[in-house]
């Protein structure tokens, strides 16, 4: 029962990453209300699972891995389907992706030279990662067609929200190559 317990965090990360699907199944077939809340139920599940391992104590390394991993998957392709769809600016997508991709190949990178990885995500990172699920579930909710709400939502999303989304991204991205750079050069410096 104890191990049960302590895989539920897991478990509802898991569940986070399986919703994917069902919400890129909505939005190809724009039903946006359907993508909006399945999208919540993910949020809804992020959450507590983060709440549950640090409350009782239940983190893992599987988790550790596990909880970007699931928001970067549900990004990624919320912002590829979005954009190719016209909903969300191409300039923005590439900066999105390109960081990701910058990212993971430089964790890639550090742990061939230096072995074990400490998954740990900057401050900035975590700002940016939050920035960019309030801004897919406000254009999501603004995608429903609320009326009054949905116009509120696009004037607030473009451009200043895109644009804000997209230099905060930049600077993460610059934030994570500059501080495990410097990890980097310290380890190699350290083992030579």
């Amino acid at each position: 029962m104890a191990k049960l317990i302590v895989q539920l965090p897991n478990l509802l990360t898991l569940v986070r990453i399986v919703l994917i699907a069902p919400i890129i199944r909505s939005l190809w077939s724009a039903d946006y209300r359907l993508a909006f809340l399945l999208f919540v139920i993910a949020g809804v599940s992020d959450l507590l699972d983060g709440f549950l391992a640090r409350r009782f104590g239940w983190q893992s390394d599987l988790g550790a891995t596990l909880d970007p991993l699931a928001d970067k998957l549900l990004v990624i392709a919320l912002v590829a389907l979005l954009t190719v769809q016209g909903h969300l600016p191409l300039w923005l997508a590439l900066i999105v992706v390109v960081r990701d991709l910058v990212i993971m190949s430089g964790a890639a990178v550090y742990r061939f030279r230096f072995g074990a990885l400490e998954v740990a995500p900057t401050l900035v990172s975590k700002f940016n990662t939050v920035a960019q699920i309030v801004v897919m579930g406000m254009l999501l909710l603004a995608l429903c067609g609320l009326g009054e709400l949905s116009r509120l939502l696009w004037l607030l999303l473009d451009p200043a929200g895109f644009l804000l989304l997209g230099l905060l991204g930049v600077y993460s991205g610059i934030d994570y190559v500059v501080t495990w750079g410097l990890r980097a050069w310290r380890q190699r410096h350290k083992v030579a």
